[in-house]
């Protein structure tokens, strides 16, 4: 039987058997369940040199442009409220802080808070990331997270905008966090809610398992567990879901591909390859999401504590 990674117990059980559902990766996973702290994590062997073969070969980032590139926008007001876009981490970090970006993508975070006056730093497991960083000027760190590479005590505030769930070992991540941030700072983690009721309804086929590029799902006990041992307090959980990703679900199912194949969705997103009746369901879909229907049911299920999305702002003692 297998040990918990986060509160070492024997209590695991086994969940599901997944596969790369988006991109092809052709392996297929068992994912645990711990009956204790109801921690979920999947059980294989993932080198860094496997890491970096997914991320930089198999996620589309290389096809991305970089004269399409632009700096992610503020989150404000009812409207964005309503879509989720308060679901990310980038948007609680205030002016002209010093900030990291563990797992910042293509860099629009990074412009983001560039522009607000803050001095930033970035990580990135995809190469992809030098590109945009060689052209921007940005401190990036293509790679992943070291904190030795930084000094003690020396971020505001540290994010992790869907990451944690990436991370081999969360514990080793987030004492690492924990030694970086100055005293009284605050890191802010999103991440999948593997508890909520979109895994529960969807079981094997939830969009946010993303096999095996998800490796952690945390719950809020898990959470707190590991916290408390490394100097950082959970002060606040909150649940924040992007509404579209209620509707990227459905179209989930409709493109759900076999294993070892890529989605159409995923790997094109472009009608053109795209059959009648699939074209008809994604219709009737954009109809939905037009009509604030998709919406409405994403914010009842954060209002219950059910959404597809925790916030944990953690905070280090001072």
């Amino acid at each position: 039987m297998l040990k918990c990674p986060i509160c070492n117990s024997y209590s695991s059980s086994l969940y599901y058997k997944l596969y790369d559902d988006r991109y092809g990766f052709p392996d297929q996973y068992n994912l645990f369940s711990c009956n204790s702290c109801k921690h979920k994590y999947l059980e294989g062997e993932f080198t860094p040199e496997i890491l970096k073969n997914l991320y930089t070969n198999y996620y589309p980032r290389s096809n991305w442009s970089i004269e399409k590139f632009k700096p992610r926008e503020e989150v404000k007001g009812i409207n964005d409220w309503y879509k989720g876009l308060h679901r990310s981490a980038y948007a609680y970090v205030p002016k002209n802080v010093r900030v990291l970006d563990i797992g910042c993508g293509f860099g629009e975070t990074l412009a983001y808070h560039q522009n607000k006056g803050c001095e930033v730093y970035g990580v990135e497991a995809d190469e992809n990331i030098k590109r945009v960083a060689e052209k921007f000027g940005f401190n990036v760190h293509a790679g992943l997270f070291d904190a030795s590479m930084y000094e003690r005590d020396f971020f505001d505030f540290v994010t992790m905008d869907q990451v944690i769930e990436h991370v081999l070992n969360p514990y080793e991540v987030l004492d690492g966090i924990a030694k970086i941030l100055k005293p009284g700072g605050t890191a802010i983690l999103s991440t999948p809610n593997a508890n909520g009721w979109g895994a529960k309804f969807y079981k094997n086929k939830w969009l946010h398992w993303h096999t095996p590029y998800h490796l952690q799902f945390f719950s809020k006990k898990s959470m707190k567990i590991v916290t408390d041992k490394i100097g950082l307090k959970l002060f606040k959980t909150k649940y924040a879901t992007l509404s579209d990703w209620y509707y990227w679900q459905k179209i989930h199912l409709i493109f759900f591909p076999k294993m070892g194949e890529a989605s159409l969705f995923w790997k094109h997103m472009s009608k053109k390859y795209y059959d009648k009746d699939q074209i008809a369901q994604l219709e009737k879909l954009e109809k939905q999401r037009r009509a604030g229907i998709i919406s409405l049911k994403t914010r009842t299920l954060d209002t219950f504590s059910l959404g597809d999305n925790y916030m944990f702002f953690l905070r280090k003692n001072k």
